[in-house]
């Protein structure tokens, strides 16, 4: 073993490593304040600063790799210098790891460490070892009680409704008059940024998710909601295009009904405006978790028809496809079997929109309305969900305390998720809406048709009308076109007279 240099030798070559946990303006100050200090015990002892380490913003406690600090140990290794300069022993290590690689090294290369809080550490000595690694638990205990008190915080914010910061919420934040300054994450320089109140409705961006929460429950889609929020030129909280995965989570948002989440378990309600009411956020929650709804990519239909209309060929039951093959000129539904012609989808999509449209048009439409649920009681069943989410949190503190066993936390535990899913589809029946409740009593059906999305027209043909395509008769049609309307079969699900458009 090399043995450690004395402090008092002139030129002894010396290195300095400063480090701050958190620099929440990003101006470096802590840092060079530490620096200064460093630079100034140095030269009252006659050392050559050759380099000087640093990690800003970064904790040694949460075990992220420190470049800096591993740069050093590498040149320390290759004989760079023999004395270490730091602050504090907490500004080396809060691993009990780290320093016994960083004793292992001063041990081989002879190295001396000296802080100016703590004094000199002698690591070639067991004495001077000891005193390093009684530092190096009591840093150790003060960042984990740290860490317990700043998550006790965090779940007491929580619990009161309070925002926990972050990111800002899409949907949450006018501003309050007041600015702060704030490192801008791109160029580094310091500017002045609004305070927001995080508890405060956008009313754009609110409306924007009721939006999206009404199209769900009307048998929409997030790819529906996600085209609707580009045409209206709506972005993320960072100014970033809204893609289907933030769509879906926006959406499934326990804020978005005013109830507070912490570590992922619902704690109560939040002190801010909520957007949505609690029966059609737990509606929304069914309807994306719902374990049969197809969430893989797969292609999205493109016609109005396209795996809905039946095969009218004797024996088949296939659903009919929009393609355009052979040279076509137009796409055309045909059955995936090949069998018989195709049917221009052009002309009998918009004989199918216009039968749907002037059925909705008539006095008598709102009868074609499905029922409502009146048998559920919304409010009985949001009292029944906090209930259940109270045991399920009584359930994980009885478990964490020791008080219950492992068998016993895990059928607690299923019983009551099975309990909460039955009660979440239950509030799902009821907040979700009947596809044709846009269209009944509207000024106007043919506008608001052309207003739905495509996924909600589909949704609305499924829910109203079975359309099966026979094969077609050849040659001229009675009123000399060589489209045969009589080959488009329908029948109203609601049952209710026919009210076919005469024929073009």
């Amino acid at each position: 073993m090399v043995s450690a240099p004395t402090l008092s030798g002139q030129h002894a070559r010396a290195v300095i490593y400063v480090r701050i946990s958190q620099d929440r303006t990003g101006a470096h100050l802590g840092v060079d304040r530490q620096r200064e200090d460093c630079e100034a015990l140095a030269e009252r002892n006659g050392w050559d600063v050759v380099e000087t380490y640093i990690d800003n913003d970064l904790s040694a406690y949460s075990g992220k790799p420190r470049p800096d600090y591993r740069r050093m140990l590498a040149d320390l290794d290759d004989g760079t210098a023999t004395i270490v300069i730091a602050w504090h022993t907490d500004r080396l290590h809060r691993s009990p790891t780290e320093l016994e690689e960083y004793i292992d090294l001063s041990e081989r290369r002879g190295i001396n460490t000296h802080t100016c809080q703590a004094g000199p550490i002698d690591l070639s000595t067991p004495s001077g070892r000891m005193t390093a690694r009684i530092l190096g638990a009591v840093a150790r205990h003060e960042s984990e009680h740290k860490a317990e008190r700043v998550a006790r915080a965090r779940q007491q914010k929580a619990k009161a409704g309070e925002w926990g910061g972050g990111i800002r919420p899409f949907g949450w934040g006018l501003p309050t008059g007041e600015t702060r300054m704030a490192t801008d994450r791109k160029t580094g320089e310091e500017i002045e940024v609004p305070v927001l109140d995080m508890t405060k409705l956008v009313p754009e961006e609110a409306a924007a998710i009721e939006t999206g929460t009404d199209m769900l429950l009307s048998g929409g889609s997030v790819r529906g909601w996600v085209a609707w929020l580009a045409d209206k030129g709506f972005t993320t909280t960072r100014g970033n295009p809204v893609g289907t995965v933030e769509a879906r989570d926006m959406l499934l948002r326990p804020r978005n009904a005013g109830i507070a989440v912490y570590r992922g378990e619902e704690v109560g309600k939040g002190e801010w405006e909520p957007i949505i009411d609690e029966a059609r956020f737990r509606g929304v929650v069914a309807v994306l978790k719902d374990p049969t709804r197809r969430t893989s990519p797969g292609s999205t239909p493109k016609w109005f028809g396209s795996l809905i209309y039946q095969c009218g060929v004797p024996g088949c039951t296939k659903t009919q496809v929009c393609t355009r093959s052979g040279g076509a000129k137009h796409p055309s539904y045909r059955c995936p079997t090949q069998h018989g012609g195709g049917r221009r989808a052009d002309k009998v999509d918009q004989y199918v929109e216009d039968l749907i449209v002037s059925r909705l048009s008539r006095d008598d439409a709102a009868e074609l309305l499905a029922p409502g649920p009146d048998d559920v009681d919304v409010a009985a069943l949001q009292r029944e969900s906090e209930e259940i989410n109270q045991r399920l949190r009584t359930t994980a503190n009885l478990f964490g305390s020791g008080q219950i066993g492992m068998a016993e936390f895990t059928e607690a535990s299923t019983t009551a998720r099975a309990q909460l899913e039955g009660v979440t589809r239950q509030l799902a029946r009821a907040a979700t809406k009947d596809p044709l409740a846009g269209l009944v009593g509207a000024p106007d059906v043919g506008a608001a048709w052309k207003a739905l999305g495509l996924d909600q027209r589909r949704a609305v043909l499924r829910s109203l009308l079975d359309v099966t395509i026979l094969p077609a008769r050849r040659g001229r049609m009675p009123d000399g076109g060589y489209f045969d309307y009589d080959a488009i079969k329908t029948e109203w699900k609601r049952a209710l007279p026919d009210t076919r458009p005469a024929s073009p």
